[in-house]
């Protein structure tokens, strides 16, 4: 019996390594500075139109800047549209946006006169569109000058169907998870980079900013949460390829409530579990394996791991000094997100628990997501993010 605990223990603390320490160290070092995609549009050459499309629900905090930051961009205006669908809000969404039209003809409000969720408003908007090129976006991720011809310009080749844009995670309050959330997604990116270089595929363009050939978006199904990565992967499905482009920079608020990014993570595991029943073929293709394995599935799983090695170290302990220790930090890691709590309230954070605690937290979110997701899901309208603005 000894044996077996051991096997699976070890065997489900390799998986929490390897997704999070082991694949992504080898894949930074070992890419090195390969180069990818060189056959690119310049400037001055004839570009593809562009359709910008975004949902918002109540985004009166934000919607200005990112209406203001698109108009600024330096891609012919006369090769874009943006296409706002508002989700039946009740704030000044709607007012903003016909205000920025009167004077941009480019802007277009489609109004849904009930909650419909974002994939829907999205699949709505594809139809209406026409461009070559659909740049799905957030209502809160904000465009730099250059933002949007770097995400154009990798379509010269025909072999590019989906460029996923480098969200950069901004606050202007360092205080709650803020610089945990900002970590993490610094270095998703770098894998992410690292991906693009090797194999030329992205494990999931983020949905705040990326751009995709109109014939290869694929509309979303009904009740489906994580559309972009439901996306990229009926892509990576097709044979195209999936870049990152380091240069197509966008920013984006990063929350600082820790109640608010549960319940988003939450959302995201429904969408990871439904995404593996779809796409749970593309686990056997030899590079989209290995990474679909590695960075997203063990992740995915990695709550049962920890409850694994937990277990598995306890009934272990009485065997092995080695395994008490084991447990006994272990333990203390889960009881992490307690202990911040207890120095939040006497204004005392300390970082690596804040971070253990953010970890934790995550993996929590990640299993509620997934009983969530077994029980049936019989809508994905969402409520935002509250913003950090």
């Amino acid at each position: 019996m000894a044996i077996f605990f051991s096997i699976i223990f070890f065997v489900s603390l390799f998986c929490i390594l390897h997704t999070y320490i082991f694949y992504p160290l080898w894949l930074i070092v070992f890419t090195g500075d390969k180069e990818q995609n060189e056959i690119q549009f310049k400037k001055e050459d004839e570009l593809p139109t562009v359709d910008i499309l975004f949902a918002a629900y109540n985004e009166e905090a934000v919607l200005e800047g990112k209406l203001e930051s698109m108009l600024k961009t330096n891609y012919p205006k006369d090769k874009i549209r943006i296409f706002v669908g508002s989700d039946a809000s009740t704030d000044r969404t709607n007012e903003i946006v016909k205000k920025f039209a009167e004077t941009n003809s480019i802007i277009h409000l489609i109004e849904f006169p009930g909650r419909t969720g974002k994939s829907g408003i999205i699949n709505a908007l594809a139809e209406q569109a026409s461009a070559d090129v659909f740049i799905l976006t957030d209502a809160n991720v904000i465009f730099f000058e250059d933002t949007i011809f770097n995400l154009v310009k990798h379509f010269k080749n025909t072999d590019v169907a989906q460029i996923a844009a480098n969200i950069i995670k901004v606050s202007p309050k360092k205080e709650g998870i803020a610089s945990q959330e900002m970590n993490y997604i610094q270095m998703e990116n770098k894998i992410k980079y690292a991906e693009s270089r090797r194999w030329n595929i992205v494990m999931g363009a983020e949905g705040g900013c990326y751009a995709i050939r109109k014939e290869f978006y694929a509309p979303v199904p009904k009740n489906f949460y994580m559309d972009d990565f439901y996306i990229t992967m009926n892509v990576l499905e097709k044979g195209k390829k999936v870049l990152f482009e380091p240069k197509a920079v966008c920013n984006e608020d990063v929350p600082t409530s820790g109640n608010e990014e549960f319940k988003r993570k939450v959302r995201i595991s429904i969408g990871n579990f439904q995404n593996l029943n779809r796409y749970k073929g593309l686990l056997t293709k030899k590079e989209i394996g290995f990474a679909f394995i590695s960075h997203k599935v063990l992740r995915w799983l990695t709550p049962f791991f920890i409850i694994i090695t937990f277990l598995g170290s306890f009934f272990l302990s009485w065997y092995s000094n080695w395994f008490f220790f084991f447990f006994a930090m272990e333990l203390l890691f889960l009881l992490s997100p307690a202990f911040d709590s207890i120095f939040s309230v006497k204004g005392k954070g300390f970082g690596p628990i804040k971070t253990a605690a953010h970890f934790v937290r995550m993996n929590a979110a990640l299993l509620k997501g997934f009983f969530k997701w077994a029980m049936g899901i019989e809508s994905n309208i969402w409520q935002p993010t509250k913003r950090s603005v």
